[in-house]
């Protein structure tokens, strides 16, 4: 018997809808039935509520191969999500071209390193694009790491191609406005981030 069998038949044998059997398992009914329907498995979590909720053992609930599946589908998912927060913490790294002097400032002959708080060589406009782009990084980076958390995988994919466009425009900026060492280590976050990403997508 396969597991969405069993769940189905422990589920009849306490008489108990499939929406009863969510709020007792803290989890939505929607999952209950994917699970019923042979759609999927619970994580390692829900399958110790429901072996705890009905006194059985996960071996039980399990056969060999779907116990293969679950472990290979829950190591892949951790991997994911490894991924998706080492993205984020890379977004969220904006803060430091912001922070550390990277910008050269001329003052009594000579050409001193300071951050973009003490920054005035360029103009209001370029300035205001600085943080601009440096603070729309920053939030990237911060909805990455939430979206990460809370396994929101569609919201997920849309933040990651704002990361990548903004990565792209904030590289050609900076190359344009002159500024090699921001330049340089935003091309380097950059392929970093693009290793990253491309090992994610080959994870199912």
């Amino acid at each position: 018997m396969e597991f969405n069998e069993k769940l189905q038949q422990l589920r009849g044998k306490k008489n108990l809808t499939q929406e009863q059997l969510a709020e007792q398992l803290y989890v939505s009914r929607t999952a209950i039935s994917k699970w019923e329907s042979g759609k999927g498995y619970p994580n390692i979590e829900s399958l110790k509520g429901i072996s705890k909720f009905f006194s059985v053992s996960i071996d039980e609930l399990l056969s060999g191969d779907e116990l293969i599946s679950l472990a290979q589908t829950e190591n892949s998912s951790n991997i994911k999500k490894i991924y998706g927060f080492l993205i984020g913490v890379l977004d969220a790294m904006a803060i430091a071209f912001i922070l550390l002097p990277l910008y050269g400032k001329t003052e009594g002959g000579y050409i001193y390193s300071v951050n973009l708080l003490s920054f005035t060589e360029t103009t209001t406009i370029n300035i205001i694009i600085y943080w601009f782009l440096f603070i729309v990084m920053i939030m990237v980076g911060i909805s990455e790491l939430i979206v990460t958390h809370f396994d929101k995988e569609l919201w997920y994919g849309f933040a990651t191609k704002c990361s990548v466009v903004l990565g792209i425009v904030a590289i050609c900026f900076f190359a344009v406005a002159r500024e090699p060492y921001v330049t340089m280590l935003l091309f380097l976050l950059f392929v970093m981030k693009i290793f990253i990403i491309m090992k994610r997508a080959k994870l199912r």
